[in-house]
């Protein structure tokens, strides 16, 4: 890293930590414009990026001289600018920024710790850069060390223990703070993958039997519903209908504008809504009304059970897996790094221990040929070993080094 053109492995993102759920939406990026910003990236020169853009975070990574170039693709193809980027933001270089990575894909940085979901979202990412052509053999292999790191985690540590995610956390809200949960009329808008995981939750974790789907393409809501009999589908156009006969709105439609709005609403009707989506899909203006109460995830995150402090346990087992797998990642990278500066010094060496037997051959009688080829061998190796040493210096750039061993060899 740092060596071609003093490119570095930069991470640029907004999270949870920093950000509520207004402004992370407004630097969330559609899967549309994912694809548009790796193909703008490419079309820059950036080499090795990918994004991840989820409810809790958007981030970016990739091989920039400066980070300003990752933050201006960012802002280009999301709704944020680069000064509200300043204020919310957070930066990583090199091993930093990899270390983020691994901290993320274990999740570590979920919003609600351990949260499992992160890792299909990392997965979806890769396969979408490796798609555009933007993966480089940097980023690939560091990809399958987070992947294997975390499904160690998840195997080998009690860090997902229980059930904790946002669509849990809906339902656990549900529950309560609804004391006849099992008796009202829930209706879930959306069959993304959180919605989705939302009704599973609902059919174990409650009795209620007057769930109602609705999703803008019917087909897929249809087909969800033959393996969940006890939901109901109802289609699109019937969506204020519903509302009206609704106690509990669950809406993760994922669009870029707000999918509820007042126009929605019966005046006077209660209703409590539970906001997944991000950007958040249902418009600010309804919780100023009396009788709608209005949760985001953020709320819904500060939801705990008894399994998290299980899990705050657990996270010093997890970091331990994570350097293992960051040790092997750095090994596999610094042979990458060493390789050419090493050659460069053996084929010199070795050049030299030629030229020198050739002519000790032809001056000395009877010169044991063998046994100055075991001698210089050794000697080559001794002065290779401390070479890398010398390379393992994170100070040490290997491309002067090179330039190093031409000048004084070819002298």
């Amino acid at each position: 890293m740092g060596e071609l053109g003093q490119e570095h492995f930069y991470n640029i993102g907004v999270s949870y930590k920093k950000a509520d759920a207004e402004m992370r939406g407004k630097f969330s990026v559609s899967k549309e414009n994912q694809v548009a910003l790796l193909q703008a990236a490419k079309n820059k020169g950036v080499s090795g990026v990918f994004i991840i853009s989820t409810c809790n975070r958007t981030e970016v990574f990739g091989f920039v001289n400066r980070p300003c170039l990752l933050i201006e693709l960012l802002c280009d193809f999301s709704e944020g600018n680069s000064q509200e980027f300043r204020e919310i933001s957070t930066v990583f270089k090199d091993q930093s920024a990899i270390n983020h990575l691994f901290r993320i894909g274990t999740g570590l940085e979920s919003q609600i710790l351990g949260d499992y979901e992160i890792v299909g979202q990392l997965r979806q990412s890769f396969r979408v850069a490796k798609e555009n052509k933007t993966i480089n053999a940097f980023t690939e292999r560091l990809a399958n060390s987070v992947l294997q790191a975390s499904k160690r985690v998840k195997n080998e540590t009690k860090l997902s223990s229980g059930t904790t995610s946002v669509s849990y956390a809906a339902v656990q809200y549900i529950i309560r703070n609804l004391s006849d949960h099992n008796s009202k009329n829930i209706l879930v808008y959306g069959l993304g993958k959180m919605g989705r995981n939302t009704c599973k939750n609902l059919a174990e974790y409650t009795q209620n039997k007057s769930v109602c789907l609705i999703n803008r393409t019917e087909e897929k809501a249809t087909e969800f519903i033959k393996d969940h009999l006890s939901i109901r589908k109802s289609v699109i156009g019937n969506l204020k209908d519903e509302i009206a006969k609704t106690d509990v709105l669950i809406v993760s439609t994922g669009a870029d504008k707000p999918t509820i709005t007042e126009e929605h609403l019966v005046d006077g009707k209660e209703i409590l809504i539970l906001d997944l989506s991000m950007p958040e899909n249902v418009s600010h203006n309804l919780a100023h009304h009396k009788n709608v109460t209005l949760v985001n995830i953020d709320e819904l995150s500060r939801v705990t059970d008894e399994t998290l402090a299980k899990r705050l346990a657990e996270i010093p087992y997890a970091e331990d897996i994570i350097e293992t797998h960051k040790l092997e990642f750095n090994d596999w990278l610094n042979q990458r790094r060493f390789t050419p500066a090493i050659a460069a010094l053996k084929k010199s060496l070795e050049t030299i221990k030629k030229d020198e037997i050739n002519f000790q051959k032809k001056k000395i009688n009877n010169f044991d040929e063998n046994q100055a080829e075991v001698l210089t061998s050794r000697f080559i190796q001794k002065i290779t070993t401390q070479f890398v040493k010398h390379l393992k210096d994170e100070n040490t750039s290997v491309s002067e080094s090179i330039d190093v061993i031409k000048k004084v060899f070819q002298s």
